[in-house]
């Protein structure tokens, strides 16, 4: 069995093009080439892996089951030339970071600003996970170049320490609030409702476990994925939420609380193998200046204890 790369991309290209002709035109290669090249990979796979249909084609049941390994097995060869390149010291390709949602909203911003000054030519994907386990799974399996996320135990590979995320408790703007304006002890919100998290978000397990440690379980007014849209739904006076710090945004006009005790995510960056040096720069980008509290809240807030 010899499957070209060659193959996988025209099989991956017909399925989104949604036909052979379309196919054709992006690939600027002839229709009868490219089914040449399809045929020849259905004989080595097996069977047929499209219906071809008048006016479309619909994808098999082998189809379906190569499809989403064809188009990994694309990526991994674009992140093999990108490495190749960079362990080469060209500085050029695509960079893959693999992180959590929360962290490329708060974190990553300054630090690609920062690294896209020194590499402009370097093109960044970020390859962004709901929940750590599935980031470092996907590290595991080389989906990424390189992860920023909770350090994950036992990691064989190199792995720079970040600091800690902190978090903080948000409210719409005069909510009324125990505690000193400052901070607010987690236990004294039991009766309160919850802008909380969908399942998948790691946010949801983080805010479910600081709860049940301060002896309740959360009430969900509203659930929502994402830390940005739990923030303006907290101010909207939907509920409480708690969130990483460095997702607020200077000028936000709710109610922002230190939770007691404090609530904090131990981050790092990490790699498989020694950075190339396109690679390690980003890595020094990000560690450059040691995760801290947002100046702003810092300014509002003071320190967290």
């Amino acid at each position: 069995m010899t499957i070209t790369l060659r193959q996988l991309e025209y099989f991956v290209t017909v399925v989104d093009e949604g036909s052979f002709t379309a196919a054709a035109a992006r690939l600027h290669v002839t229709q009868p080439g490219l089914s040449h090249q399809i045929q020849a990979l259905e004989r080595d796979l097996g069977g047929p892996l499209l219906e071809r249909l008048p006016r479309n084609v619909r994808l098999t049941p082998a189809g379906r089951t190569a499809l989403p390994h064809a188009r990994a097995s694309l990526a991994h060869a674009d992140r093999a030339s990108s490495a190749a390149k960079r362990a080469s010291g060209v500085d050029a390709g695509e960079l893959h970071v693999g992180t959590l949602y929360s962290i490329s909203v708060g974190l990553l911003p300054k630090a690609l600003r920062q690294w896209r000054q020194n590499y402009p030519d370097v093109q960044v994907r970020l390859v962004e996970f709901r929940r750590t386990q599935d980031l470092i799974a996907a590290m595991e399996a080389g989906q990424a170049d390189l992860a920023v996320g909770p350090t994950p135990p036992d990691w064989t590979g190199p792995v720079e320490d970040i600091g800690s995320e902190e978090f903080v408790i948000a409210a719409a703007p005069g909510a009324t609030m125990p505690g000193d304006g400052r901070t607010v002890r987690l236990a004294d919100l039991a009766t309160h409702e919850w802008v909380h998290f969908t399942p998948p978000s790691g946010l949801s397990d983080i805010l479910d476990d600081a709860c049940r440690a301060a002896g309740f379980e959360p009430h969900a007014a509203v659930r929502t994925e994402q830390a940005p849209s739990a923030l303006t739904l907290a101010f909207e006076g939907l509920g409480l939420t708690l969130i990483p710090g460095n997702v607020v945004p200077p000028g936000f006009a709710g109610l922002l609380l230190w939770p007691d005790p404090p609530i904090r995510r131990q981050l790092s960056v990490y790699t498989r193998v020694r950075p190339d040096p396109i690679t390690a720069a980003f890595v020094a980008a990000i560690t450059q200046d040691t995760l801290a509290t947002p100046p702003h809240l810092l300014e509002r807030l003071g320190s967290p204890s």
